[in-house]
């Protein structure tokens, strides 16, 4: 993400395109750049192709003296030519050059005249080397597209191993005082509403009620009360699940789901959960996010999210809603059939719940 700094302020998402063709091991400092393509589209989307797992950071600044807007991202390894390339209609030039030993800069600069939404900017990674940014703000077709190297060139087409099944230590789960805590579990959709269906038939409803019910049984073992908003197959409107947890007085409510994208685009994938309002809902959603991280580092993160979700909106406790990944992804929908994946992801979202508890009550 990006951290106010006066004019500027650090993004999450970044615009450029260096081609490389040996990007694709792990990169020491000062070696070739991670950045290998970049194509910035006449429909303002700025998509980038890196080495895999590159640690990316993007920045944001005003407009200032004459100059327009500008985005940068910084990535690991050294440009070995920097270049200036002029740009078109809105765009005034796209930069590429060495900041500092061992790192790349790429630099989109706008003409004076063009406001981007810069507080909606956000930089997505949607595979473990493929990235995009949407310049929220720019009008559509105001200048062709610009890029370099061929973005969909060498993408990592099965970067997730098969994740190793360990036994779930409950031990290693944090502590709460035991019967102190409530929690409300929703599995999203079900019954005549099966969610999202992906590859190869696989649905939205049966994951999440699998992994609802196993951080149920987490929690219990720690102690905390838990409810399903459904504990089987079944048809369920938005407000009886809402009702079911506000009548509840649970400390924390969490939906769980998994997500699709407009097409089914198998090149899009990763983990991200939302709230809706105040520091206990971001927080709850922090932890649960953190965790289901670090037990697939190598998902993408698109990150906390702030949303108007219906029972996030109208839930009386801290709420959060997270998706466990993409059904009509290449990847993650081959780590959600496997039932030991399904197993640790629930196993992360109970340790999330708890680790909030912990802290916030």
């Amino acid at each position: 993400m990006f951290k106010d700094q006066s004019l500027k302020s650090k993004l999450a998402f970044f615009t450029g395109f260096v081609f490389c063709s040996s990007l694709f091991n792990p990169l020491p400092l000062r070696s070739a750049s991670a950045l290998a393509a970049w194509a910035l589209s006449s429909e303002g989307s700025l998509k980038l192709r890196t080495s895999s797992g590159t640690k990316l950071d993007a920045f944001f600044q005003s407009s200032t003296s004459g100059k327009g807007e500008r985005v940068w991202i910084d990535f690991p390894g050294e440009l070995s030519r920097p270049r200036t390339i002029k740009g078109n209609g809105s765009v005034k030039e796209i930069r590429l050059g060495k900041p500092s030993k061992g790192r790349t800069r790429l630099v989109v600069e706008f003409l004076p005249s063009v406001e981007l939404e810069h507080s909606k900017l956000k930089l997505i990674g949607i595979s473990p080397n493929n990235w995009e940014l949407k310049f929220i703000g720019l009008e559509s077709n105001s200048f062709r597209s610009i890029e370099e190297g061929n973005i969909l060139r060498n993408s990592i087409k099965r970067t997730y191993e098969k994740i190793k099944i360990q036994d779930l230590d409950i031990s290693s789960l944090p502590n709460v005082p035991y019967g102190k805590y409530k929690v409300v579990i929703d599995p999203g959709h079900g019954g005549s509403d099966p969610g999202a269906v992906g590859i190869n038939g696989l649905r939205e409803t049966d994951i999440v009620l699998e992994v609802s019910k196993s951080v149920s049984a987490f929690l219990t073992k720690k102690g905390v009360k838990t409810i399903l908003t459904r504990n089987y197959e079944r048809t369920l409107d938005l407000q009886p699940r809402v009702t079911k947890a506000n009548n509840s007085k649970a400390n924390a409510f969490v939906s769980i789901h998994a997500n699709a994208t407009r097409g089914k685009r198998k090149d899009v994938n990763g983990l991200e959960t939302y709230y809706y309002s105040g520091y206990r809902g971001y927080s709850l959603a922090k932890n649960i996010q953190k965790q289901i991280l670090i037990i697939s580092p190598q998902s993408p993160d698109r990150g906390v999210r702030r949303s108007r979700f219906y029972v996030i909106r109208k839930t009386s406790m801290p709420a959060a809603l997270v998706e466990i990944g993409f059904v009509t992804g290449i990847y993650d929908a081959d780590l959600l059939r496997q039932k030991g994946y399904r197993d640790k992801i629930s196993f992360a979202i109970a340790k999330g719940i708890l680790n909030y508890l912990k802290v916030s009550n």
